[in-house]
C-alpha cells in the first residue's frame, strides 16, 4: 500500500432540513467550519488554506475572500472547487497536494447552503441550452433517466434491479437520526409504487435537496500524528471530467468514474473488492449502478445480480452508503459530495455508533458531478 499523501482530522455536519428560514449560507458554513476545526482539536489561526464551493447565495464572486473574511481566516492558499458533487472529495485530495508542495499545512475544506421557500435563480448560459433542452433533456431527472433507459436496453437490467438500492439506502437511513427520511423505510415495492417521474425513474430513486453542510480539515500525515483524533489517511486519488451536456457524453452506461476509480486504486495499491466501506455518490440509482460496475466489483449489466448476492447494510459483507447516502440522508450542500466524505471518515475512525460496520481499514469515496461528468474516487485508510 502506499504511502499516506495527508490525513483527514477533523468532520463536521449539520442535520440536514428541507428548508431552512432566517440563516444564512454563510452562517451556516460558519457552524460547520467551527465543528470540523474543533474535532480536529486546533485553533482558527491554524488553518492556512480554504477550500470552498462556488455556490454561496450571498456573494457571486470573490467567494474564497468573503469566506475567509466572514470567518477571520487569512489563508496562505485559497480556491473554489466547481465540480458539482465532485466537489467534496475533490477537495480532499487538492488540500493534499496544495500541503505537499508546501503552499501550507492544515486546510478547511467546506461545503454548505440553505435552502429558502423560494431560491433565487441564477442566468444559465452554458451550450446545454442549445444542444439538449431544446430537445427535451431539461433538468436532471430527464438525464439521469436517459441513462437509466440505456442501461436497460443495452443490458437488460430491471426497475427491480434499481429498486434495491433505493432501499439499501432507506435501510440504512433507518439508523442515522439525522437522516431526513429517518423513520421513513421504504422497500423495494414501496420504490416501485412510487409516483414515476421521469420515466424509468421513479420518485424513491431521485435524491432529496435539503439544507446542510459539511466541512473537513486535512493536513499532512506526518503533523496529523500529534492531533487528538485518529487520522484518516488519503491513501489514493483520481479525477476526470469528459463533457457537460448529456448529448456529448461518451458513453451513457459506463462514466468517467471509472478512469477516476482505477487510479485512486493504482495509487493506493489497493482492489476494489478489498474495501470495508462503499461510500458512492448516489443523486440517481442508476449512478450507484454504473459506479459498481465501473468499479470493477462486477461485469458491466450485472449490478443487479451483484445486489442481490451480497447484503449492503452496516453488517452486511458490502457495507453501502451507511449513513443512507444522498437517497436516504439528503442531499446538503453543492450537491451532497461531502457527505459520503464525512461518513467514510467516521466509520474508519470508528465513531458511527449503531451503524458502525465494525472494524474498517479501508473505504472508497465517490463524487459525481452534472450527468455523469465530473467525477473523483479516493481511497481512504484508517490509522
Amino acid at each position: 500500500m502506499s504511502r499516506a499523501k495527508g490525513a483527514v482530522v477533523g468532520i463536521g455536519e449539520l442535520k440536514p432540513q428541507r428548508l431552512t428560514s432566517g440563516v444564512t449560507t454563510l452562517e451556516m458554513i460558519a457552524e460547520v467550519s467551527r465543528l470540523a476545526v474543533l474535532d480536529a482539536g486546533l485553533e482558527p489561526a491554524a488553518i492556512d488554506g480554504l477550500l470552498v464551493g462556488p455556490q454561496v447565495g450571498e456573494t457571486p464572486q470573490h467567494v474564497p475572500a468573503t469566506i475567509a473574511e466572514y470567518l477571520g481566516l487569512a489563508p496562505t492558499m485559497a480556491n473554489v472547487v466547481d465540480l458539482g458533487g465532485a466537489s467534496g472529495a475533490g477537495m480532499v485530495w487538492r488540500a493534499a497536494a496544495a500541503i505537499e508542495a508546501g503552499m501550507c499545512e492544515a486546510v478547511l475544506c467546506v461545503l454548505a447552503n440553505n435552502r429558502e421557500e423560494v431560491a433565487p435563480r441564477s442566468p444559465n448560459r452554458n451550450p446545454i441550452r442549445e444542444f439538449d433542452v431544446p430537445f427535451g433533456a431539461s433538468g436532471a431527472n430527464i438525464s439521469y433517466a436517459l441513462l437509466m433507459q440505456a442501461h436497460m436496453a443495452e443490458y437488460g437490467s430491471t426497475a427491480r434491479d434499481f429498486a434495491l438500492i433505493a432501499a439499501a439506502a432507506r435501510a440504512s437511513a433507518q439508523l442515522n437520526p439525522d437522516a431526513i427520511f429517518y423513520g421513513k423505510p421504504a422497500d423495494v415495492e414501496a420504490v416501485l409504487a412510487s409516483p414515476m417521474i421521469a420515466s424509468p425513474l421513479h420518485l424513491l430513486e431521485i435524491v432529496m435537496p435539503v439544507a446542510g453542510g459539511e466541512a473537513v480539515v486535512v493536513t499532512s500525515a506526518e503533523r496529523a500524528r500529534s492531533l487528538r483524533r485518529p487520522p484518516v489517511h488519503l491513501l489514493g486519488a483520481g479525477e476526470k471530467v469528459t463533457h457537460r451536456a448529456v448529448s456529448q457524453a461518451p458513453h451513457l452506461t459506463s462514466g468517467p468514474l471509472k478512469s477516476a476509480m482505477a487510479r485512486a486504486f493504482a495509487q493506493s495499491g489497493t482492489k476494489a473488492d478489498e474495501m470495508d466501506l462503499l461510500s458512492l455518490y448516489d443523486c440517481y440509482t442508476i449512478m450507484v449502478a454504473t459506479t459498481i460496475e465501473d468499479a470493477g466489483l462486477c461485469a458491466p449489466g450485472q449490478f443487479g445480480a451483484w445486489l442481490g448476492d451480497h447484503d449492503l447494510s452496516h453488517k452486511g459483507d458490502k457495507p453501502l452508503n451507511t449513513h443512507g447516502g444522498q437517497l436516504g440522508f439528503g442531499q446538503p450542500d453543492l450537491a451532497g459530495g461531502m457527505t459520503h466524505v464525512v461518513e467514510a471518515v467516521r466509520q474508519l475512525r470508528g465513531e458511527a455508533g449503531e451503524r458502525q460496520i465494525g472494524k474498517a481499514w479501508l473505504a472508497l469515496v465517490t463524487g459525481n458531478g452534472a450527468t455523469m461528468s465530473e467525477a473523483t474516487a479516493l481511497v481512504l485508510g484508517a490509522a
